[in-house]
């Protein structure tokens, strides 16, 4: 297993060890003991699995004060998966980074509690999948709008199909600085 830093701090890139032979591949798509080691200690208590047709764009969600870390896969498809520092006082507020990732380059992302997520798909169709950090906790999801100036995402999408409520979500900077989680400075 190959793990990979980004430019925000805790938001990880994961490739897995695959082992291919003429009857196919095979996997660890998740070795609790494996990915500790690499930096990864969360305790994980819900899988989701979110299957969208391409220029779906899903986000850019999160739970506060339910939050929830993700640890992103793609069975099927593509797609372009992004990170948001929602911290308040982070030094990396607003601050995103994105990959791509595939049912082909086995690719995940973990993102730590905190941050906004979403994604937009690539390919004809996409399975995502997502462990969850904690359990979806009605009334504490937000989100922000996909295409917040101050965040400044450049989506591989121009056009995207979006939910009622991600149309509607507010810029970051129009939620109450309550509704955001805090940075806790490492000591």
């Amino acid at each position: 297993m190959k793990t990979e830093t980004t430019e925000l701090d805790g938001v990880l890139l994961i490739t897995p060890d695959v082992y291919a032979d003429d009857r196919g591949l095979l996997f660890e798509a998740y070795h609790a003991e494996r990915y500790r080691a690499a930096g990864i200690a969360t305790v994980f208590v819900q899988d989701n699995v979110s299957v969208s047709c391409e220029g779906v764009l899903r986000g850019l969600h999160f739970q506060n004060p339910s939050l929830q870390a993700k640890l992103v896969s793609v069975v099927e498809g593509e797609i372009f998966d992004v990170a948001v520092d929602v911290r308040q006082g982070s030094p990396a507020f607003r601050r995103w980074t994105a990959a791509v990732l595939s049912a082909g380059n086995h690719r995940q992302i973990f993102i730590p509690e905190g941050f906004a997520h979403g994604f937009c798909v690539l390919s004809g169709r996409a399975v995502v999948t997502y462990k969850c950090s904690s359990l979806y906790a009605p009334g504490c999801g937000l989100a922000i709008a996909w295409n917040d100036p101050e965040i400044g995402i450049v989506w591989p999408v121009r056009s995207p199909l979006l939910s009622a409520a991600d149309r509607a979500a507010p810029r970051l900077a129009d939620l109450p600085p309550a509704q955001l989680p805090a940075w806790d400075a490492p000591r």
